[in-house]
């Protein structure tokens, strides 16, 4: 980095930021520390990512904060940089921190700035998803440069990803100044005086490898009964919010079976600097056991190696690095008896182990954060030189037409006022639930459905994760084992009313499942859904309902996005697929192109089947017949101003007769935006099903016929339908339900444009 000229007095750092207790947060807290104290004396203020509502009691020089999950926070945080005169922004990434789909919402506020962006990576993923592959393309494209830790990293980024090796700096991770001591000076200070010393710390997970070192312990104390085996912080916060303390637990639990609890302490507290670098400084050695080679970067094995520790860890790439050339000592993953003889053989050989301390501290003088600040301070100069923005004509505040549209908040109120133990509701009177309607299968599987989509997209709560388990478990008790269909209505006190096992019914059950299969990641809730889905596939070949058919080939698709080696369900799949284009052929005519001879409910489910099967087995004909028919539905469902109207179920619409216009019912508009979304996606972003998407939703707010919105703001429902004169004074489970899908499936959609151009 050559560049003396470019002058950098304003910078903002974003990401996580302390008091939030986490890795990123830690170093955007120190980065931020050590370059204000640089010689240039910059400006530096922080734009900090929050994860939870209330936000964190950050300190002054965070100037902006931003909802994770929140798309316009987004948008508003570019603003703030776009006016505030920022000379550069230094973000931290790391995929988990920012919402969207793999991360996807930071790439929005990216696209919005006019200054250089200089970007840290925290993790750089060897075989990354095609989710994260996109994200990744378009993160780099918008840096102006690209900061790695390691050489791996920079390997990384020029064989998987194809940067310039122009365009990356390779920066270590910084570490405190400290003295190079004697760990006996710090012993005392946490009662372990006399005794050797080994050391863990950092946010406690699965992958950390911890009970490999307690598996050790017992011959390591044969040889040194003195021995204390230390381990510092917190259960990692997404850890503690799905399974609790379930992990340390564990740790805990085994420690005590090996006869070890004298051995081990455990410090459940994430520890300020100072405290932690005197647990480090009282420690013989650190161990860092991660089950998982591919680890870019580890901010704790810097710490404790930089500072002179003598240091043994698995070759997860960082480490392996870090620690050649005697500054540590590796051993294989997962064995308990390499680390054993690892540790006996440092304890029992000083002049060795002090040797490797004085290596390590020799090159951790080469990261402490003073020299680390120079580095980015270099970095951030030398993107300013590099940074050419074509739009400096622009102005940095964008017009009406350059935001998303405003979405409604997720209101989720009539949602839970509708559901109990059993299940949902069918109906509501008004907005009451009526009890005497009991509940039906079709309402539960739109409801799980809705639940999933909400924790695929980081939308869920403690309330929403429970009524997921809640649908599933209806879904479950509806599946007749003898019939292998799903029974549809169950009374009040819980007894199934119909004699015909709806085929429709047993579609959307099969659609449900599917996706739970393909996107949830609770372990017990995907089983179950796949034995379901398993169990019930078959059956829907001897179906003669086409929306039954259309409603298992959306499921088909989604299950087969985590298992496509599944034969038999691509099959079937193929089957459907064959069905309703033979339908097709025998019906359309030049001026009817669809399947049947009449329009009648949840139409744009058909071609929305056709779209997804034809774009996953690359069938031409089958996504052109997708295509067509819903353009020729969208034709008919549009009024003379434009808006969207959807076929009357008071007398639907018979080829040859008059349509019938009104009752208006919710699930036709959800059925037709979702069908239109698929459209957009497999077209690679034909702006027309964008359009039509947009305005079909806005039939829920009020742009259809009467003017008047179904949703109701108030509580979180939506009417049931739009009638000749006024809309439905009735909040029921499927208009509500084809609202909060239709208003979860906008705000993707949204984040998706807006992140990738």
């Amino acid at each position: 980095m050559t560049a003396t000229t470019s002058s950098i007095k304003n910078i903002a750092f974003l990401g996580n930021y302390l008091p939030r207790k986490c890795g990123i947060a830690t170093f955007t807290t120190d980065l931020r520390t050590a370059v204000a104290n640089h010689s240039a004396n910059p400006e530096c203020s922080v734009i900090a990512i929050n994860d939870i509502p209330t936000g964190y009691e950050y300190p002054g020089e965070v100037r902006f904060e931003i909802e994770e999950q929140d798309l316009s926070s987004y948008l508003k945080a570019a603003d703030y940089l776009n006016i505030s005169d920022i000379d550069a922004l230094s973000l931290q990434h790391e995929f988990g921190i920012f919402g969207g789909v793999s991360g996807s919402h930071i790439l929005t506020l990216l696209h919005k700035l006019r200054m250089p962006v200089i970007t840290t990576l925290h993790t750089i993923l060897h075989n990354p998803s095609p989710d994260q592959m996109r994200v990744m393309r378009e993160l780099i494209l918008l840096s102006t440069r690209l900061i790695v830790m390691t050489e791996k990293g920079l390997q990384l980024l020029k064989d998987i990803y194809q940067v310039p090796p122009s365009k990356i700096d390779l920066i270590p991770h910084g570490i405190p100044d400290e003295p190079f001591a004697d760990s006996n000076q710090y012993k005392g200070e946490f009662g372990v005086a006399g005794k050797q010393v080994l050391l863990t710390f950092g946010l406690l997970s699965p992958n950390k490898g911890i009970e490999y070192v307690l598996q050790a312990l017992p011959a390591i104390v044969k040889d040194f009964p003195d021995l204390v085996f230390i381990v510092v912080g917190q259960t990692h916060p997404n850890l503690l919010r799905e399974e609790g303390e379930q992990y340390r637990l564990g740790l805990k639990r085994l420690a005590k079976d090996l006869g070890m609890e004298k051995h081990v302490v455990f410090f459940n507290s994430f520890l300020e600097l100072d405290k932690l670098m005197r647990f480090i400084g009282a420690t013989d050695i650190y161990i860092t056991p991660y089950l998982s080679e591919t680890q870019i970067t580890s901010g704790t094995l810097a710490y404790a190696f930089g500072t002179g520790n003598a240091v043994i860890s698995t070759p997860y790439w960082h480490a392996a690095e870090l620690l050649a050339d005697n500054r540590g000592k590796l051993v294989p993953f997962r064995s308990s008896i390499g680390i054993e003889k690892a540790v006996k053989e440092l304890l029992k050989d000083e002049p060795h182990r002090q040797s490797m301390r004085r290596n390590a501290y020799k090159m951790g003088r080469t990261m402490v954060w003073n020299r680390i600040a120079e580095l980015y301070v270099d970095s951030f100069r030398q993107a300013g030189v590099d940074h050419s923005f074509p739009g400096s004509k622009k102005s940095s505040i964008r017009t009406l037409d350059e935001y998303p549209v405003d979405l409604p908040n997720l209101k989720l109120n009539h949602l839970l006022r509708m559901s109990d133990s059993t299940g949902i509701f069918q109906h509501a009177r008004y907005t009451v639930p009526l009890f005497s309607e009991g509940y039906c299968t079709d309402d539960n599987a739109r409801a799980l459905l809705l639940t999933l989509m909400l924790q695929d997209a980081n939308l869920n709560t403690p309330e929403i994760d429970s009524l997921c388990i809640t649908y599933m478990a209806f879904l479950n008790h509806a599946y007749d084992r003898k019939s292998r269909r799903f029974r549809n209505f169950l009374s009040f006190d819980r007894k199934w009313i119909e004699e015909k096992v709806s085929e429709d019914c047993s579609g959307r059950a099969l659609w449900a499942l599917g996706y739970c299969v393909g996107h949830s990641n609770q372990k017990g809730l995907q089983m179950l859904a796949a034995e379901l889905f398993e169990h019930s596939l078959p059956e829907v070949t001897s179906f003669t309902s086409p929306r039954a058919w259309a409603y298992a080939l959306l499921g088909i698709n989604e299950y087969l996005k985590r298992l496509d080696g599944d034969r038999r369900s691509g099959k079937i799949g193929e089957i459907l697929s064959e069905r309703l284009v033979g339908l097709y052929r025998d019906v359309s005519s030049p001026d009817w192109s669809w399947f049947e001879t009449a329009l009648t409910y949840g139409n744009a489910k058909m071609p929305h089947a056709l779209i997804v099967s034809g774009r996953f087995l690359e069938n031409e004909e089958v996504l052109k017949i997708g295509y067509e028919t819903l353009r020729w539905l969208l034709k008919i469902q549009s009024s003379e101003s434009g808006s969207f109207r959807p076929v009357g179920s008071y007398g639907f619409y018979s080829k040859g007769t008059e349509r019938a216009l009104y009752d208006q019912q919710p699930i036709e508009a959800h059925a037709t935006l979702s069908a239109c979304i698929a459209a957009y996606f497999a077209s690679s972003g034909e702006s027309y099903w964008i359009k039509h998407a947009g305005r079909t939703f806005d039939w829920f707010l009020g742009r259809n016929d009467l003017g008047q919105p179904l949703y109701d703001v108030l509580t979180g429902g939506c009417r049931d339908g739009l009638q000749i004169d006024r809309t439905s004074g009735n909040e029921g489970a499927e208009s509500t339900l084809s609202y909060l899908l239709s208003l979860v499936e906008m705000k993707k959609l949204q984040g998706q444009i807006s992140s990738f151009k």
